[in-house]
């Protein structure tokens, strides 16, 4: 007999009683998915703009202002060892937020992490330079960047999820690319914000004191964020997951902690998940990140016309989001992924060879049809990678699956690239590295199912 409803609600329901509440708040929360989009949207671009504010700084003058040596390639390697840095504890913030995500809910773990990054951005922006604090200032500066990459550990699967999981049927893809948008508007808002900077306070101004600026004007951004995270609906899907997991049996040990879970039952597709991202995560670092350096340093190219080139390339990456996002809903996420992917290693050397020309036109046409070619396997990965995990292991895994990708392929690109370029003086290089590793990630595609009918609810 079913138990009386006056001692049954939606979250203590046996399971035939409770099928009909979770549907009703599945429905309503659907019809929220546009705004949920759009918070998520807000949130991973004040994210993806303290990251890219601290890349273009790291490329610009953070060296000689925090590691002074009197060979700029010295420099520069420090600088871009602690840009390094934060992505080696992304896995930490993977673990952390991952398990707030998958437990907790993913809208705790995303208001958490948008805290921590504005923290340690402006905690940048207030940091003494090494002529000021000598040793301590380094120092300092690699812990607020080992911060930032906890934060950013969390926050793209937590965006996307919460965009993805409140989709409409058939259209989950376009959704949780909203999101995915992010980092090209990130890198374009730290633009707009450094290059007027830049003008105004003049290169010995920019190193001496404006550079602090951007990283400042974060607080405002955090504020707005965090307001527009803390109004948005929790996702349904985890909402349904954590109720099913409330009226089972006790779960065995394991379960209470997501990434172990995920690493004994589901270790091939992490490792396949983590190989499909890294191409693209290394054509995105090295095009908006070491070229801001590599082009102006070693090739004498204007850094108005190398930050003008990214812009415009991120700029067409954007417009051409949510289009591939929907084809993918349409025709199948693993087509529009193979597609960039083979473009992308047939593209790598002629789009980084431009670079000898140091012609502006020539290097922004080419950017521009690089990063396009990169958002045919960016907008619909976060889609592809959510649906590759359960839903009580989906934060953990998508995440884990990035971030490594971030990490391996994105976040040591400028090192090696530094090396590299130091050991073969020519842009050549940076497109057969890239090329390489965007075949990597063609061969993984390859090995992966096809995700689009996937059933999101379990």
């Amino acid at each position: 007999m079913p138990e009386s409803p006056s001692k049954t609600g939606p979250e203590t329901a046996g399971p035939g009683a409770a099928a009909s509440p979770p549907s009703a708040e599945k429905t309503a929360a659907r019809t929220e998915a546009p705004r949920v989009a759009a918070a998520s949207l807000v949130g991973t671009t004040i994210e993806y703009y303290d990251f890219a504010v601290y890349g273009t700084a790291s490329a610009l003058v953070l060296g000689p202002a925090f590691f002074p040596s009197g060979n700029p390639t010295v420099s520069s390697l420090a600088a871009f060892l602690t840009f390094a840095a934060a992505f080696l504890s992304r896995p930490l913030g993977v673990v952390l937020f991952g398990t707030i995500g998958d437990r907790l809910g993913r809208r705790q773990a995303l208001v958490a992490s948008l805290l921590l990054m504005g923290v340690a951005t402006v905690g940048v922006g207030l940091l003494p330079t090494y002529e000021t604090a000598g040793l301590l200032a380094p120092v300092l500066l690699v812990t607020l960047r080992l911060l930032q990459g906890l934060s950013m550990g969390g926050e793209w699967g937590g965006a996307v999820l919460l965009a993805a999981e409140h989709a409409p049927p058939g259209r989950r893809a376009l959704y949780a690319s909203v999101p995915q948008a992010g980092p090209s508007l990130g890198f374009l808002l730290s633009s707009a914000v450094i290059l007027p900077t830049l003008h105004i306070a003049g290169p010995d101004g920019f190193a001496d004191w404006a550079w602090r600026i951007p990283f400042l004007l974060s607080t405002v951004l955090v504020v707005i964020g965090l307001w527009v995270r803390t109004t948005v609906s929790e996702s349904p899907v985890f909402r349904d997951a954590a109720h099913r997991t409330a009226q089972a049996p006790a779960p065995a040990p394991e379960s209470r902690f997501p990434l172990a879970t995920l690493l004994k039952r589901h270790p091939g597709r992490l490792l396949l998940g983590t190989g499909a991202a890294i191409g693209g995560s290394a054509v995105y670092y090295l095009t908006i990140v070491y070229s801001l350096s590599y082009g102006p340093k070693q090739l004498g190219i204007p850094q108005n016309t190398m930050l003008t080139a990214a812009s415009i390339g991120a700029a067409a990456g954007i417009a051409i989001t949510l289009p591939v996002a929907r084809l993918s809903d349409r025709i199948g996420r693993r087509p529009v992924m193979l597609t960039g992917a083979v473009g992308c290693v047939l593209w790598a050397v002629p789009m980084y060879a431009s670079l000898s020309s140091r012609d502006a036109w020539l290097i922004t046409g080419a950017y521009t049809v690089g990063l396009m070619l990169l958002a045919l396997m960016f907008s619909p990965v976060a889609a592809f990678l959510p649906e590759l995990f359960p839903a009580r292991l989906r934060y953990s895994g998508a995440s884990a699956a990035f971030i490594l990708a971030n990490t391996l392929g994105g976040g040591f690109a400028p090192l090696v690239a530094t090396w590299l370029n130091s050991r073969w003086d020519s842009p050549l290089v940076l497109g057969f590295y890239t090329g390489g590793l965007c075949l990597l990630s063609l061969l993984c595609l390859l090995a992966l199912p096809e995700t689009r009918d996937h059933e999101f609810d379990t």
